[in-house]
């Protein structure tokens, strides 16, 4: 029994906890928190890495999310929901969430993981232009 409890107030105190968690994981309006193992990541390029994701967004990703990232690309149109507006969504959130949803995806949408597909180089490269949005 006192056990038990002591499980439940453990978990208890790490939820209360994980709700200060630090900016760099708030992810704004509604988006699902950035899982530990990605949290706080940062773009290890920098934004001059922005060209070359320009080049990968374009092979990959343009069809769903249009050239300016807005979601209104020719594929992103038949989607349900539709594909993320990633010039306002860039704004709202950390460079770890950004990372982690091009790399896993997003569960009950048509984002598909990219792990695999892209190199992490090239995800945080995408990461770097997605940044220019507007």
């Amino acid at each position: 029994m006192k056990k038990s409890f002591l499980y439940v107030a453990v978990l208890i105190f790490i939820l209360l906890a994980a709700c200060g968690a630090p900016a760099s994981t708030n992810t704004g309006g509604g988006a699902a928190a950035v899982p530990a193992e990605y949290a706080g990541q940062t773009n290890p390029l920098g934004a001059e890495a922005a060209a070359e994701g320009a080049k990968v967004f374009r092979v990959n990703c343009v069809a769903c999310h249009g050239e300016q990232g807005h979601g209104d690309g020719p594929a992103g149109a038949a989607l349900s929901p539709a594909p993320k507006n990633l010039a306002e969504l860039q704004t709202t959130v950390a460079d770890d969430y950004l990372y982690w949803r091009i790399r896993t995806g997003s569960p009950g949408t048509a984002m598909a993981p990219w792990q695999g597909i892209l190199t992490d180089e090239q995800i945080w490269q995408v990461v770097a232009f997605i940044r220019t949005l507007k």
